[in-house]
């Protein structure tokens, strides 16, 4: 009997639909190897456990996992696991701790079903998958170019993590033009980002926004 080398996939997604297509795409690959796939529920663990994929593919609907222990007690079982998230927001905060939690690819939801396939791929030969602008914000944050405000009240305040370092910029004195350089963002999308900030603060100008975030025990 000869042995299968292909990497093996398990998708764990709420949507039938989507469970199918990818199935059945994944499976046409004579590169990757489809070994299961359920719904999020009681048994998931289970299955995934029993199935031992190399590589488990969860969607955004099943994302509350984030507040369970599944994703822990799958990484406990089977350390060598690796995580692409699909169908994720373009948030960078949401983007930054899901790689924490140990996720090689995260694909946002307006991608297509072959992009996933091919964010499989890379992730099974060892690479990692997000977009060029993600990536663009992982190389930026590893490197320290944008200082950002120390916030262990962040969920209280609500403020994104780019949010944060604006507020770390107009604490320095910044213009949105001079902010817009720093980050290589658009000027309209740096003002366009200070104006949802003191909307989500009830802050009445970009100085405020600073005095409030300190007030919550920012350091900025």
């Amino acid at each position: 009997m000869s042995h299968d080398s292909r990497p093996t996939v398990f998708l764990l997604a709420q949507n039938r639909l989507l469970r199918e297509v990818l199935s059945r795409i994944l499976s046409k690959k004579n590169d990757l190897q489809v070994v299961g796939s359920c719904a999020l529920s009681p048994d998931s663990f289970a299955q995934i456990l029993s199935a031992s994929p190399e590589i488990l593919v969860i969607d955004s609907f099943s994302t509350t996992l984030a507040n369970t222990e599944l994703i822990r007690e799958v990484q406990q079982s089977l350390p060598t696991i690796k995580l692409v998230m699909i169908g994720m927001e373009r948030d960078e905060r949401q983007f930054l701790e899901t790689v924490r939690r140990g996720a090689m690819g995260y694909i946002v939801k307006d991608a297509s079903a072959l992009e996933v396939v091919a964010a499989v791929r890379t992730v099974a030969g060892g690479g990692a998958a997000c977009s060029a602008e993600l990536t663009a914000f992982l190389f930026r944050f590893a490197a320290g170019q944008n200082q950002l405000p120390n916030f262990h009240v962040r969920s209280r305040l609500g403020l994104t993590i780019r949010e944060q370092q604006l507020v770390g910029f107009i604490s320095r004195g910044l213009t949105n033009k001079e902010i817009a350089a720093e980050l290589q963002l658009a000027e309209h999308t740096v003002r366009n980002h200070i104006h949802r900030m003191l909307r989500k603060l009830g802050a009445t100008h970009r100085l405020a926004l600073v005095d409030i975030c300190r007030m919550e025990g920012a350091t900025v």
